[in-house]
């Protein structure tokens, strides 16, 4: 549909011989937030692998915004407006902040405005500003996940893939991290935050896919989806 930033349609995928995806179709509307749930293993991270070319499908189709991505190199999915902000972080150790955030720099595509830059980044996250000559490596887990989510915005993204980003992390900040994600919702960002904590997801998203065994078994409207009380018990191992 022209107004999906993202789908996956019928997304087969393997690791091997394991077979980790069945048939999983989901779509991103632009502008919404979509949160992607399920247990350890249940094949949230390697959906946001294949979305951004770093495994490729052995069947299925992605798109984004309509234009078809699958079995494209990483760097040609992230030049279309795709960022990924990894689970672990996987910030440049070695680097600087400011290094981290200026190799991350891109021009977004056509004539479409651009958003972020090394100054708008440290006014999202001023505690960034404040470090930008220490290197990544000796900042704290916040202070890290800030950054990740910082070196993604400097693609100047139309869509971005965020994959647990309260892992790991203390209460405070993990609130810090989630008012971040609703000021870049209200900025009008496509958004697919994969959590297991499904009251975060649920207080933020547009819309919920859940993911059990490599197979979405529940999916629609947050909203729907409390008021009809659905228990997700069985599939996020919550008991």
């Amino acid at each position: 549909m022209a107004n999906d930033a993202l789908a996956l349609e019928e997304i087969d995928a393997f690791y091997g011989d394991s077979h980790v995806l069945h048939g999983v179709s989901f779509r991103l509307g632009e502008g919404r937030l979509l949160g992607l749930l399920g247990r350890n293993g249940a094949g949230k991270s390697t959906s946001m692998n294949v979305t951004v070319g770093l495994l490729a499908p052995r069947r299925g189709a992605v798109s984004v915004y309509g234009r078809a991505v699958t079995g494209r190199a990483p760097e040609n999915i992230a030049a279309l407006g795709v960022a990924l902000v990894p689970q672990g972080r996987r910030v440049f150790r070695s680097l600087t902040v400011r290094e981290n955030l200026a190799v991350a720099g891109r021009k977004p595509q056509g004539d479409l405005p651009m958003l972020w830059t090394l100054d708008s980044v440290s006014e999202l996250f001023p505690r960034l500003r404040e470090r930008d000559k220490q290197i990544a490596g000796s900042l704290s887990g916040g202070e890290q996940q800030m950054l990740a989510i910082g070196r993604a915005l400097m693609s100047n993204p139309r869509v971005l893939l965020m994959d647990e980003p309260s892992e790991g992390l203390a209460p405070q900040i993990v609130a810090e991290v989630m008012a971040t994600i609703r000021r870049l919702k209200a900025q009008g960002l496509s958004i697919v935050l994969v959590e297991q904590n499904a009251k975060l997801v649920f207080d933020v998203a547009d819309d919920i896919v859940v993911l059990n065994s490599g197979q979405v078994v529940v999916e629609g409207p947050a909203a729907e989806l409390t008021r009809s009380g659905v228990d997700l018990r069985q599939h996020l191992g919550i008991y």
